[in-house]
């Protein structure tokens, strides 16, 4: 193999290797950012009540 392919086979690679690298950072800060819009979703939600719910009449 000479030289100058052997040199485009690595760049390649380089190249590849950050791209998937910026991929994963693009999807890291997608899913943290979900997780902060969740978290604002939960906190404005309104407690439920503490008696509703607690039993379930079922008659067959």
């Amino acid at each position: 193999m000479d030289i100058a392919a052997l040199s485009m086979g690595m760049s390649q690679a380089t190249t590849a290797q950050a791209a998937s690298l910026q991929v994963m950072s693009m999807a890291k800060d997608m899913a943290q950012q979900q997780g902060q819009q969740m978290a604002e979703m939960l906190k404005s939600m309104p407690a439920p009540h503490p008696n509703l719910g607690g039993s379930l009449d079922i008659s067959v």
